[in-house]
């Protein structure tokens, strides 16, 4: 089975830097580290392909600096790593990375299976992954909390949804999202680190891709627009409360609601 992973890298902290003219993140340069959720997705693949054969391959898009993550993803197991990278693809929105990502996808000749993480934790919006499935025509399944079952035919999923427990089966080609409490990943290997330092990690760029319509990427294909992004300011104090727990219940109580918070 040929599985792809799509993979995001995030800031690692929350003092990030904001382009005032496009509201965009400034990601070049900054701390990162790899989205939680997307190493329950690669942890996942893995899993299947120890029960299944095949390979696992992990897709990104972003700035070299990704690489880094492409070769932690090698010492978890991953067979081959790419990354989209190009100025072209600055400023995306879901809508434009979903479509990046589905381009990629088919240069490398599409997968059986396309994995995601349930969402990032810079953007929350839980939609890139759905995205892709529906600008490649294939059937997808969300918030997916285990694997009930897995062929070569196809799989069935359990979603856990707001008020219901499903479960589904889908026919390759097809994708799902990998909610948290899927599995536990696995840590890195030193061995596979070894293993795979000379490794290399391809890298795909504008040009390469199938659609050369300008308008489909970047902040040019984004119809999302963010009129302000900020950082929360910090608190520069503290409050201390006195008294017995019941008094400290009501001074929270009363601060609370003279703040407007309640």
């Amino acid at each position: 089975m040929k599985m792809i992973v799509c993979m995001k890298q995030v800031p690692a902290t929350s003092q990030v830097e904001i382009d005032q003219e496009t509201g965009s993140m400034k990601r070049l340069g900054a701390d990162a580290r790899t989205n939680p959720y997307d190493l329950y997705a690669l942890e996942t693949a893995l899993q299947i392909r120890e029960k299944t054969g095949g390979t696992v391959t992990v897709l990104t898009m972003g700035p070299g600096q990704a690489e880094e993550m492409m070769r932690d993803a090698y010492t978890m197991g991953a067979d081959e790593a790419v990354i989209l990278s190009d100025r072209k693809f600055a400023g995306s929105d879901v809508l434009a990375t979903s479509y990046t990502l589905a381009q990629g996808i088919r240069v490398l000749g599409g997968a059986d299976l396309i994995l995601c993480g349930r969402q990032t934790t810079d953007g929350d919006t839980a939609q890139v992954g759905p995205a892709i499935a529906e600008h490649m025509g294939i059937p997808h399944c969300a918030w997916v909390s285990q694997i009930v079952e897995v062929n070569d035919e196809a799989i069935d999923v359990r979603q856990d949804l707001v008020s219901i427990t499903q479960v589904s089966r889908m026919h390759y080609p097809c994708l799902i999202t990998v909610d948290k409490d899927m599995c536990v990943p696995r840590l890195p290997s030193y061995l596979l680190k070894k293993k795979t330092q000379g490794r290399k990690v391809r890298v795909l760029t504008f040009e390469d891709l199938p659609d050369q319509n300008l308008s489909r990427y970047g902040l040019i294909g984004s119809p999302t627009s963010v009129a302000r992004m900020f950082a929360p300011p910090a608190a520069d104090s503290q409050v201390y409360l006195e008294g017995s727990p019941e008094e400290k219940a009501r001074q929270l109580f009363d601060t609370l609601v003279s703040k407007k918070v309640i």
